[in-house]
């Protein structure tokens, strides 16, 4: 089946939504009208009426990408993105808390200012104390490990280039992450002001449990920024550190042992020595498999580590 192109695709993952899909819907047609657009629904397996709601829509530019099983809101983005055919990807929640009526400011924000991404900030937002508090804490640790200044993280309707968004790699809980993600592959990133309401309808699917996974994820993140293409400075000045703390306690043992005289078997100075030369040796040797790791994934896949933005010539751009 061949796919249609579109100005804008409008990507939802949802869980359990049979009461919001239908007015969701009718609002973003309200929205859009007149632009070429299409709606991507992507059910992650809902075990409500969800997915016949949906499909009792009859909408001529509505999909529906059913997954096997609950994958989470991460896969169930890149499986829109991957379906999607639109010149600008929209992400939004599919729990009427986002409003559609700002997707057209977003898009000629970007057309405009030539950005990659627009991505939403929720000055008003409608949410518990379970939501908002570890979003703050993830926007601040991001804000101070990276040089992405964005004061809202979570937002869920962005705005994307459709190559933009493509090259974003999601699993676990990345879609948390997905600016700084873009960020990372060199997109330019601009942030405005959107609307926020209350849920109506259905319940949060967030819970202080996905907080831990998304520390993980967001350690992950911060990782692979700074150390993907030479983890060997990262193991190496680790077990350098390690081995040469562990090198001068023994040494200074040694010379307890046979200038001073003095007996240094029963010491806890000397198991602390010989542990931390132990594991120096074996981030060393964690730095050394990471770097031929790195190497490989890049070699055997033919990628660059690196990417081209675009490729500028006067004259071919004066013709």
């Amino acid at each position: 089946m061949t796919k249609k192109e579109y100005y804008l695709s409008i990507i939802i993952p949802v869980y359990n939504e049979e009461e919001n899909v239908t007015l969701l819907t009718k609002t973003i047609d309200d929205a859009l009208k007149g632009e070429s657009y299409q709606i991507i629904y992507i059910d992650d397996f809902s075990t409500d009426n969800t997915k016949q709601v949906i499909k009792s829509l009859k909408h001529p530019h509505l999909y529906l990408v059913e997954l096997k099983k609950n994958y989470g809101q991460s896969l169930a983005l890149a499986a829109g993105i991957e379906f999607a055919t639109g010149k600008y990807i929209v992400t939004m929640d599919g729990d009427m808390q986002n409003d559609p009526h700002d997707i057209l400011k977003m898009v000629k924000n970007a057309e405009e200012g030539d950005w990659d991404v627009v991505t939403g900030f929720r000055e008003k937002r409608k949410d518990n104390f379970l939501k908002t508090i570890p979003s703050k804490i993830a926007n601040f640790i991001i804000r101070k490990a990276t040089n992405l200044n964005l004061r809202d993280q979570g937002c869920a309707l962005k705005v994307f280039t459709s190559e933009t968004a493509k090259e974003i790699n999601l699993y676990g809980e990345m879609h948390r992450f997905i600016n700084l993600m873009a960020y990372l592959n060199g997109a330019t990133i601009k942030e405005m002001n959107v609307n926020h309401y209350p849920r109506k309808f259905g319940k949060s699917k967030y819970g202080l449990e996905r907080t831990f996974k998304v520390i993980n994820d967001l350690f992950l993140i911060i990782f692979k920024r700074k150390h993907l293409q030479k983890p060997m400075y990262f193991f190496g000045n680790i077990g350098l550190t390690f081995f040469s703390i562990g090198m001068l306690i023994n040494i200074y043992l040694l010379i307890v042992k046979f200038i001073l005289g003095e007996e240094i078997g029963d010491r806890p100075l000397l198991l602390l020595g010989v542990l931390l030369v132990l594991v120096g040796i074996q981030f060393l040797t964690m730095g050394i498999l990471a770097d031929l790791l790195m190497r490989t994934y890049y070699e055997s896949q033919d990628k660059k580590p690196y990417k081209v933005k675009r490729v500028f010539n006067s004259q071919e751009d004066e013709s």
